[in-house]
Protein backbone atom coordinates (compact mmCIF):
# COMPACT_ATOMS: atom_id res chain seq x y z
CA UNK A 1 0.00 0.00 0.00
CA UNK A 2 2.55 2.60 1.02
CA UNK A 3 4.41 1.53 -2.32
CA UNK A 4 1.45 2.83 -4.68
CA UNK A 5 1.15 5.82 -2.12
CA UNK A 6 4.80 6.30 -3.13
CA UNK A 7 4.34 6.45 -6.90
CA UNK A 8 1.04 8.32 -6.30
CA UNK A 9 2.41 10.74 -4.60
CA UNK A 10 5.68 10.66 -7.41
CA UNK A 11 3.36 10.65 -10.42
CA UNK A 12 1.86 13.85 -8.83
CA UNK A 13 5.03 15.82 -8.32
CA UNK A 14 6.05 15.08 -11.56
CA UNK A 15 2.69 15.71 -13.45
CA UNK A 16 0.98 18.21 -11.21
CA UNK A 17 3.40 21.33 -12.60
CA UNK A 18 3.01 20.44 -16.51
CA UNK A 19 -1.07 19.68 -15.60
CA UNK A 20 -1.12 23.07 -13.89
CA UNK A 21 0.87 25.06 -17.11
CA UNK A 22 -0.82 23.51 -19.81
CA UNK A 23 -4.07 24.77 -17.84
CA UNK A 24 -2.60 28.23 -17.13
CA UNK A 25 -1.32 28.05 -21.30
CA UNK A 26 -5.16 26.95 -22.33
CA UNK A 27 -6.91 29.73 -20.03
CA UNK A 28 -3.96 32.65 -21.53
CA UNK A 29 -4.39 31.19 -25.27
CA UNK A 30 -8.30 31.48 -25.18
CA UNK A 31 -7.53 34.89 -23.66
CA UNK A 32 -5.38 35.95 -26.47
CA UNK A 33 -7.55 34.47 -28.84
CA UNK A 34 -10.66 36.08 -27.92
CA UNK A 35 -8.58 39.85 -27.99
CA UNK A 36 -7.22 38.89 -31.18
CA UNK A 37 -10.35 38.19 -33.21
CA UNK A 38 -11.58 40.68 -31.70
CA UNK A 39 -8.68 43.31 -33.07
CA UNK A 40 -9.00 41.50 -36.57
CA UNK A 41 -12.40 42.32 -36.48
CA UNK A 42 -12.39 45.76 -35.83
CA UNK A 43 -9.29 46.52 -38.73
CA UNK A 44 -11.55 44.37 -40.91
CA UNK A 45 -14.83 46.56 -40.09
CA UNK A 46 -12.72 49.65 -40.35
CA UNK A 47 -11.08 49.02 -43.74
CA UNK A 48 -14.58 47.95 -44.79
CA UNK A 49 -14.35 44.95 -45.77
CA UNK A 50 -17.55 42.81 -47.13
CA UNK A 51 -19.08 41.42 -44.26
CA UNK A 52 -19.46 38.33 -45.77
CA UNK A 53 -15.98 37.92 -46.06
CA UNK A 54 -15.48 39.18 -42.30
CA UNK A 55 -17.46 36.59 -40.59
CA UNK A 56 -15.73 33.90 -42.86
CA UNK A 57 -12.29 34.87 -41.84
CA UNK A 58 -13.06 35.71 -38.61
CA UNK A 59 -14.41 31.90 -38.21
CA UNK A 60 -11.52 30.29 -40.11
CA UNK A 61 -9.37 32.41 -38.00
CA UNK A 62 -10.98 31.59 -34.25
CA UNK A 63 -10.92 27.71 -35.93
CA UNK A 64 -7.27 27.70 -36.52
CA UNK A 65 -5.56 29.76 -33.89
CA UNK A 66 -7.67 26.75 -31.40
CA UNK A 67 -6.03 23.81 -32.77
CA UNK A 68 -2.76 25.46 -32.49
CA UNK A 69 -3.22 26.16 -29.07
CA UNK A 70 -5.12 22.34 -29.03
CA UNK A 71 -1.48 21.61 -29.86
CA UNK A 72 0.58 23.30 -27.92
CA UNK A 73 -1.18 22.54 -24.85
CA UNK A 74 -0.33 18.82 -25.69
CA UNK A 75 3.13 19.21 -26.45
CA UNK A 76 3.43 20.82 -22.46
CA UNK A 77 1.50 18.16 -20.83
CA UNK A 78 4.56 16.04 -21.85
CA UNK A 79 3.07 14.14 -25.41
CA UNK A 80 5.77 14.01 -28.15
CA UNK A 81 4.48 16.94 -30.92
CA UNK A 82 6.29 14.31 -33.76
CA UNK A 83 4.10 11.31 -32.82
CA UNK A 84 1.00 13.89 -31.73
CA UNK A 85 1.52 14.92 -35.01
CA UNK A 86 1.52 11.51 -37.72
CA UNK A 87 -1.26 10.79 -35.04
CA UNK A 88 -3.00 13.80 -36.04
CA UNK A 89 -2.50 12.73 -39.49
CA UNK A 90 -3.57 9.89 -39.88
CA UNK A 91 -6.43 10.89 -37.52
CA UNK A 92 -7.19 13.92 -40.02
CA UNK A 93 -7.05 11.30 -43.40
CA UNK A 94 -9.36 9.01 -41.71
CA UNK A 95 -11.53 12.04 -40.70
CA UNK A 96 -11.17 13.66 -44.33
CA UNK A 97 -12.29 10.20 -46.14
CA UNK A 98 -15.60 10.11 -43.87
CA UNK A 99 -15.98 13.94 -43.71
CA UNK A 100 -15.80 14.33 -47.67
CA UNK A 101 -19.27 16.28 -47.79
CA UNK A 102 -17.83 19.05 -45.27
CA UNK A 103 -14.84 19.33 -47.03
CA UNK A 104 -16.65 19.87 -50.13
CA UNK A 105 -18.93 22.22 -48.06
CA UNK A 106 -15.80 23.94 -46.75
CA UNK A 107 -14.02 24.13 -50.03
CA UNK A 108 -17.90 25.63 -51.16
CA UNK A 109 -17.38 28.21 -48.67
CA UNK A 110 -13.94 29.06 -50.09
CA UNK A 111 -15.25 29.89 -53.67
CA UNK A 112 -18.36 31.96 -52.44
CA UNK A 113 -16.21 34.47 -50.65
CA UNK A 114 -13.33 34.21 -53.83
CA UNK A 115 -16.37 34.74 -56.54
CA UNK A 116 -19.18 36.47 -53.97
CA UNK A 117 -21.85 35.19 -56.11
CA UNK A 118 -23.95 36.38 -53.22
CA UNK A 119 -23.71 38.47 -49.68
CA UNK A 120 -25.21 38.68 -46.73
CA UNK A 121 -28.40 40.88 -47.15
CA UNK A 122 -29.22 39.37 -50.38
CA UNK A 123 -31.90 37.92 -51.66
CA UNK A 124 -31.48 34.75 -53.43
CA UNK A 125 -33.27 31.36 -54.75
CA UNK A 126 -31.17 28.44 -54.84
CA UNK A 127 -31.77 24.72 -53.58
CA UNK A 128 -35.32 25.03 -54.13
CA UNK A 129 -35.36 27.55 -51.58
CA UNK A 130 -35.45 30.91 -51.16
CA UNK A 131 -34.73 33.96 -48.55
CA UNK A 132 -32.56 36.25 -47.51
CA UNK A 133 -28.84 35.07 -46.95
CA UNK A 134 -27.83 36.24 -42.73
CA UNK A 135 -24.48 34.45 -42.77
CA UNK A 136 -22.09 32.80 -44.85
CA UNK A 137 -20.16 30.15 -42.28
CA UNK A 138 -17.52 28.56 -42.96
CA UNK A 139 -19.67 24.70 -44.13
CA UNK A 140 -23.07 26.41 -44.33
CA UNK A 141 -25.23 29.35 -45.54
CA UNK A 142 -28.12 30.61 -43.63
CA UNK A 143 -30.88 31.88 -45.06
CA UNK A 144 -34.28 33.74 -43.66
CA UNK A 145 -37.65 33.54 -45.32
CA UNK A 146 -39.79 35.87 -45.74
CA UNK A 147 -42.17 33.92 -43.09
CA UNK A 148 -39.17 34.78 -40.48
CA UNK A 149 -37.98 30.58 -41.16
CA UNK A 150 -34.04 29.77 -40.95
CA UNK A 151 -32.86 27.25 -43.88
CA UNK A 152 -29.32 25.98 -43.65
CA UNK A 153 -27.55 25.15 -46.89
CA UNK A 154 -24.48 23.10 -47.19
CA UNK A 155 -21.65 25.56 -49.22
CA UNK A 156 -20.91 22.33 -51.08
CA UNK A 157 -24.06 22.09 -53.02
CA UNK A 158 -24.61 25.82 -53.05
CA UNK A 159 -21.79 26.86 -54.97
CA UNK A 160 -22.51 23.92 -57.73
CA UNK A 161 -25.76 24.63 -58.14
CA UNK A 162 -27.28 27.49 -60.26
CA UNK A 163 -28.03 30.93 -57.84
CA UNK A 164 -30.93 33.60 -58.40
CA UNK A 165 -30.09 36.35 -56.96
CA UNK A 166 -32.76 39.00 -56.78
CA UNK A 167 -30.28 41.67 -54.97
CA UNK A 168 -27.69 42.50 -57.62
CA UNK A 169 -29.59 44.62 -59.85
CA UNK A 170 -30.88 48.15 -59.16
CA UNK A 171 -34.74 47.20 -60.34
CA UNK A 172 -36.71 44.35 -60.96
CA UNK A 173 -39.52 44.10 -63.58
CA UNK A 174 -42.80 43.12 -62.20
CA UNK A 175 -45.03 40.99 -64.48
CA UNK A 176 -48.70 40.33 -64.74
CA UNK A 177 -51.19 38.56 -66.72
CA UNK A 178 -54.89 39.94 -67.48
CA UNK A 179 -57.74 38.06 -68.57
CA UNK A 180 -60.97 39.76 -69.56
CA UNK A 181 -64.06 38.69 -71.79
CA UNK A 182 -64.26 38.51 -75.15
CA UNK A 183 -66.66 41.31 -75.39
CA UNK A 184 -64.43 43.88 -73.63
CA UNK A 185 -63.28 46.93 -75.81
CA UNK A 186 -59.46 46.00 -76.42
CA UNK A 187 -58.67 49.68 -76.60
CA UNK A 188 -60.54 50.93 -73.74
CA UNK A 189 -58.78 47.52 -71.54
CA UNK A 190 -55.76 48.66 -72.58
CA UNK A 191 -56.37 52.55 -71.61
CA UNK A 192 -57.42 51.46 -68.14
CA UNK A 193 -54.39 49.19 -67.32
CA UNK A 194 -52.29 52.24 -68.12
CA UNK A 195 -54.37 54.88 -66.15
CA UNK A 196 -53.73 52.42 -63.29
CA UNK A 197 -50.32 52.05 -63.93
CA UNK A 198 -49.30 55.86 -64.73
CA UNK A 199 -50.78 56.40 -61.39
CA UNK A 200 -48.99 54.51 -58.99
CA UNK A 201 -46.02 56.33 -57.43
CA UNK A 202 -43.45 53.68 -56.91
CA UNK A 203 -43.55 52.53 -60.78
CA UNK A 204 -40.52 53.17 -63.08
CA UNK A 205 -40.78 56.02 -65.86
CA UNK A 206 -37.92 54.39 -67.50
CA UNK A 207 -37.75 51.79 -68.47
CA UNK A 208 -41.46 52.57 -69.88
CA UNK A 209 -44.62 50.39 -68.91
CA UNK A 210 -45.73 48.01 -71.51
CA UNK A 211 -49.40 46.35 -71.87
CA UNK A 212 -49.77 44.11 -75.12
CA UNK A 213 -52.35 41.63 -76.00
CA UNK A 214 -50.89 38.45 -75.48
CA UNK A 215 -52.93 35.33 -75.70
CA UNK A 216 -56.52 34.96 -77.23
CA UNK A 217 -57.61 32.55 -74.78
CA UNK A 218 -60.30 29.90 -74.33
CA UNK A 219 -62.34 31.71 -72.72
CA UNK A 220 -60.53 35.29 -72.06
CA UNK A 221 -58.30 37.90 -73.85
CA UNK A 222 -54.87 38.10 -72.07
CA UNK A 223 -52.92 41.45 -71.57
CA UNK A 224 -49.45 40.92 -70.81
CA UNK A 225 -48.20 43.92 -68.57
CA UNK A 226 -44.72 44.60 -67.54
CA UNK A 227 -43.80 47.51 -64.98
CA UNK A 228 -40.33 48.36 -63.80
CA UNK A 229 -39.52 49.17 -60.03
CA UNK A 230 -36.55 49.57 -57.52
CA UNK A 231 -36.11 45.89 -55.85
CA UNK A 232 -37.15 47.26 -52.59
CA UNK A 233 -40.74 47.86 -53.91
CA UNK A 234 -41.46 44.24 -56.06
CA UNK A 235 -43.73 42.85 -53.95
CA UNK A 236 -45.91 46.34 -53.03
CA UNK A 237 -46.05 47.36 -56.59
CA UNK A 238 -47.01 43.65 -57.61
CA UNK A 239 -49.87 43.71 -54.78
CA UNK A 240 -50.85 46.88 -55.57
CA UNK A 241 -51.44 46.54 -59.35
CA UNK A 242 -53.68 43.69 -59.21
CA UNK A 243 -55.91 44.92 -56.44
CA UNK A 244 -55.86 48.70 -58.27
CA UNK A 245 -56.28 46.83 -61.74
CA UNK A 246 -59.67 44.67 -60.50
CA UNK A 247 -61.21 47.79 -58.88
CA UNK A 248 -60.98 49.81 -62.78
CA UNK A 249 -62.28 46.69 -64.36
CA UNK A 250 -64.91 46.19 -62.27
CA UNK A 251 -65.97 50.20 -62.21
CA UNK A 252 -65.74 50.37 -66.07
CA UNK A 253 -67.74 46.71 -66.17
CA UNK A 254 -65.23 45.15 -67.64
CA UNK A 255 -65.41 41.08 -66.94
CA UNK A 256 -62.54 38.97 -65.70
CA UNK A 257 -63.95 35.48 -66.64
CA UNK A 258 -64.01 32.98 -64.63
CA UNK A 259 -64.89 29.04 -64.82
CA UNK A 260 -68.87 28.18 -64.56
CA UNK A 261 -70.07 25.04 -63.59
CA UNK A 262 -73.07 23.55 -65.70
CA UNK A 263 -75.40 20.95 -63.79
CA UNK A 264 -77.19 18.77 -66.39
CA UNK A 265 -80.29 17.06 -64.50
CA UNK A 266 -82.15 13.95 -66.64
CA UNK A 267 -85.19 13.12 -65.66
CA UNK A 268 -86.24 9.69 -66.00
CA UNK A 269 -89.34 9.18 -69.16
CA UNK A 270 -92.33 7.82 -67.85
Amino acid sequence: MEEYLVLFKETIAEYLPKILMALAILIIGLIAIKIIVSTIKKILVKREVDVSLQKFLINLLGWSLKILLFVTVIAKLGVETTSFAAILAAAGLAIGLALQGSLANFAGGVLIMIFKPIKIGDFIEAQGQSGTVKEIEIFTTKLNTPDNKEIIIPNGALSNGNIVNYSTEATRRVDFTFGVGYDSDIKKTKEIIFEVINKHPLILKDPAAAVNLSELGDSSINFFTRVWVKKENYWAVKFDILEQTKEAFDAAGIEIPYPHAVHINKQAQT
